[in-house]
This record gives structure tokens, sequence and C-alpha cells, in this order.
């Protein structure tokens, strides 16, 4: 999850208009307040951006979001939505308003933000080196989003998903590097130095290389922003690891986010646990035991179902009509049954070889019907709803449909009669 920065010589004379913008945060990320100069600005279809001749605002880069805030000019405050670094080296401020080139500006860096994304890089940094440590799994790029961050690791048997204990050793190795309270240091080495340093992957760039170390325990070439010391990445939570795209992807909260994410969990299952009488660690044999109710509730209301069927089937025999051209007919309105309590009369009552059902029940827009024949029959049932002027289709032994007003039901029986 580590990204590069090739970082060019700025003694090179050049002109002052096409300097490099100075990375503040390379040397201090945690530097919230700065003052520099606007040496450019351009008008673009998303709006106005500035270049700086120094910043503090982090770009896009390497799967860590930018850093917002503000900066103040003469004419005015102006708020920063986006930060880029250009193929040059430039690095570029979107903001609401522009302020005047060849002024200067004092910046503010959102400081909670910041420090969210140096939690999650440091954690990144020290979960990807113990993925390594553990598996010899091969971390190619971090995703910091909004919720949660991920890496996706190449494993060496090409898995794609951990098991549930080497997730739990994994944090707990993780854990106990933040908990070691390791200094992370960050510096641009030569390249005798850099010849020496254990990477745990080769950088992907030539030239001038930032590294980061976390204690003895991690090497990685990197230009994120990162705590001082491991201990401020407070906590590594390990959310799950799942199949991406061939690779196994591991999302992860860091610091404040896990703590959060903890404590929301934990209002979940207390709430939970006060439905169902049970504690949060009983919730699983709670719900197992609302689950097994809930099957046995459905056993028995299908019994009761089926034998309600029978009983309505039976009194409908009871008062069948007979039908000029031979065969019985059975027609209710049925208000307190659904498709399912309909289906199971019907069903019933074409065991009689020589029965027309028309039934109907109650629903939401209006009535749900079912027409169904005995096989001694010739009519169409399917023929027969669309003259009731319903909604619907089937077989000619078996048709359903809806209807918006009451008058199906005697539209058919008008129809056989």
């Amino acid at each position: 999850g580590c990204h590069m920065f090739v970082l060019f010589d700025e003694s090179t004379p050049q002109r002052s208009m096409n300097r490099l913008t100075h990375r503040l945060y390379f040397d201090d990320a945690y530097l919230t307040a700065f003052d520099a100069t606007v040496l450019d600005v351009q008008q673009r279809a998303d709006g106005p951006w500035l270049r700086l001749d120094r910043s503090a605002f982090y770009p896009t880069s390497g799967g860590q979001p930018h850093a917002i805030g503000t900066l103040t000019g003469p004419t005015g405050t102006a708020q920063v939505l986006d930060v880029l670094a250009d193929d040059a080296g430039m690095v570029w401020h979107r903001v609401d308003v522009p302020l005047p080139v060849g002024k200067a500006v004092h910046g503010q860096i959102d400081w909670a933000r910041r420090h969210d994304h140096m939690q999650q890089h440091g954690g990144e940094h020290i979960l990807a080196g113990c993925v390594w440590a553990l598996h010899q799994g091969y971390t190619h790029g971090l995703h910091i989003g909004a919720d949660n961050s991920t890496i996706d690791v190449t494993m060496p048997d090409g898995r794609t998903r951990l098991t549930e204990q080497e997730m739990a050793e994994l944090e707990d190795l993780a854990n106990r590097r933040v908990q070691q309270d390791a200094v992370i240091r960050a510096w641009f080495p030569d390249e005798q130095e850099m010849a020496t340093l254990p990477l745990r992957k080769d950088p992907a760039v030539e030239g001038h290389v930032r590294v980061i170390a976390v204690g003895d325990f991690e090497y990685c070439a990197c230009g994120g922003t990162h705590p001082r010391r491991s201990g401020e990445i407070g906590l590594v939570k390990v959310l799950s690891t799942a199949p991406a795209r061939g690779k196994m992807r591991i999302t992860f909260l860091c610091g404040m986010r896990a703590l959060r994410h903890y404590r929301q969990v934990l209002h979940s299952a207390g709430q939970a646990g006060a439905l169902l009488s049970a504690p949060p660690e009983g919730l699983a044999q709670a719900v197992e035991r609302l689950k097994l109710d809930q099957s046995n509730l459905r056993e028995q209301v299908r019994a009761l179902r089926l034998q309600s069927a029978e009983h309505t089937a039976d009194a409908l025999l009871q008062s069948a009509v007979p039908l000029p051209g031979g065969g019985r007919l059975c027609r209710a309105h049925l208000p307190l049954m659904d498709i399912e309590g309909l289906k199971a009369v019907a069903t019933r009552l074409i065991e009689q070889l020589d029965v027309i059902a028309l039934l109907s029940a109650p629903v939401a827009e209006g009535q749900v019907l079912l027409f169904a024949r005995g096989k001694g029959l010739p009519q169409d049932m399917s023929a027969l709803l669309k003259q009731s002027g319903a909604r619907g289709g089937g077989k000619p032994d078996w048709a359903q449909g809806s209807a918006q007003d009451e008058g199906a039901l005697d539209r058919a029986q008008h129809a056989l009669i």
C-alpha cells in the first residue's frame, strides 16, 4: 500500500513562476497552518485552481485522499475542496473562490481529517508488514475511503480469504506492533543507504525516493503522511477479507475510526439484546431460538391454513350452483384469505372433476382472483379471466390475476351462464 514520489532537485535555477511546490507535509505531517504565495490561478470546468510555492495540503495520491481546509488572502477566505499534484511536481488546490496571483495567503489544514488519514496510513503500513511477516502476502495498493480502508494482497498460494483464526493472528500482531509505540521515521536516503535498507517491496520509481520506517519491523518507500510513533495509530481492526479482482482485499479501520465502529456495533448489539432479552454476547443463541420459534410457527400456520382451506372448500361444495352445460360452480369472495389460501381452497375444490371455482380475496390495490376447473370440464379459465376484465393469465385449467373493481366475479359468472 505504499506509493512513491520522485522529488526534483529544487536547487536547479528555474523561473520562479515555474518553481516546484515545496511540500511542507514531507517535513512535518503535523503542520496545520502555513504561509505561501499564489504562483498561478487556472479556471477549469470544475472551478478555480491555485498553485502555491509551498503547501501543507496533501494531494490525492497513493490511495490517500487529499487534505481540505482554507486559504486566506487579501480578498478573503477560500475553501480548499480538492488538491492534486501534476506530473511536473506542482501542487494545485481547487478552491470555491479564486485568490489573486503573486499575493500571500495563509493556509489552514482540517486537522481532524489529516490526523484520521495519518492513522489509517500508519496502520496500513503496519498491517501490510504483518501480512508479509505472517503469510508473505504482497500488498499492492491502499485505498482510504470515507468509511473504511482497504489493501489488496497477492498471497503466495493465491488464496483470497483468511480464516477467522488467521484474521485474529494478523490483528494481534498488528496491535502488538502499534502498542510497542515504535518511532515512525520518514526520510530521503541516498543511494548507498537505500541499498542497505530491507524494503518490503521495490520502489516503483527511480531517483529520489522517500522511505518510511516503523521501528525495526517495517521499511517501505512512501510519500504519505504518518504519525510520529506507532502508538498514535491507537488500534487496528480487520473487518473482513474477500476476493477482489483475483487478489485478497483486506478491509480495516484504524484509530478513532475503529473506536467509533466499536461503539456503533456495541450500541446496535445492546439494542438488539434489549429486544431479545439477551446480553450482547448471547445474541447469536437468542437469534437462533427466535428462528426456531419462527420456523415452528410457520409450520403451524401452514397446517392451519390447510385445515381452513379444507373447511372452506367443503362448505362451498355444499352450496355449489349447477351450470347449464353441466358441472357445478363454486363462487366466493374470501376476505380473510390471501393468494396462498385461495390456492389451497381451489386445489381442494377441483379434486371434484366437475367443479369450476371462481375465487377472490382483497389486496391493497383491489382484488386478487383465482379461476380453476376440474379435469372433466372444457371451459378455458385463462380466457374467462380476460372476459371478467381482470389483468393476468394462466392455463386453460388454472388462471390467476387482479382487478381493481369488485365486479370481476359477477362478470365471470355471467360469462359462464
